[in-house]
């Protein structure tokens, strides 16, 4: 049990995992945003699979998701989520950056 106002890193690590392969599988189903996704990150078609795993490839999907409004929003519907929870789970999987 967490204690109150305090997170369970495990639980937040299992969401944060969650999310990644629910956005990849969301952006992957969808010929368009798979498109604009392998544009911007330079990856090709066979080389997704073997990058999937990489702790660095997850971390920037993360910072994708985040940096696109409409996507986190198309993507909490699709999970029957608010937007909201979706960015909040993401920022909580998102490494902090050198301003942090």
């Amino acid at each position: 049990m967490a204690i109150r106002g305090k997170s369970d890193p495990r639980a937040e690590a299992t969401a944060g995992e969650a999310l990644v392969i629910e956005t990849l599988t969301f952006i992957a189903g969808d010929g368009e945003r798979l498109g604009r996704f392998l544009a911007i990150t330079g990856l090709g078609p066979g080389d997704l699979r073997a990058a999937a795993g990489a702790p660095e490839f997850q971390r920037s999907l993360i910072d994708y998701l985040l940096s696109d409004e409409e996507l986190i929003k198309a993507l909490a519907s699709s999970l029957g989520r608010s937007p909201e929870a979706v960015a909040a789970v993401a920022r909580r999987a998102s490494p902090p950056g050198p301003w942090d």
